[in-house]
């Protein structure tokens, strides 16, 4: 199921791939998601630890305002 928390594919481009049904897909992502939750493995941060500061925030800005580019004239050869 390393499609679909690797390359973010969904239940049905998973489904489509293997050839099962998307409430299997379903319910092997499900066990998996259990079993690591159990062996502590695998853990996201609660609400409370994102709130309390715990991390550092970075954020960048970018300007992507379009500008207008002089081009050169397109001239024809006459022959």
């Amino acid at each position: 199921m390393n499609e679909y928390w690797r390359e973010y594919r969904t239940y049905f481009h998973i489904l489509k791939s293997w050839g099962i049904h998307e409430s299997t897909v379903c319910r092997i992502v499900r066990k998996v998601e259990n079993i690591l939750i159990k062996s502590k493995a695998f853990r996201l941060p609660g609400k409370r630890e994102l709130n309390q500061g715990a991390y550092e925030w970075k954020v960048l800005v970018v300007d992507v305002t379009e500008t207008p580019v002089e081009r050169p004239k397109k001239t024809t050869l006459l022959l």
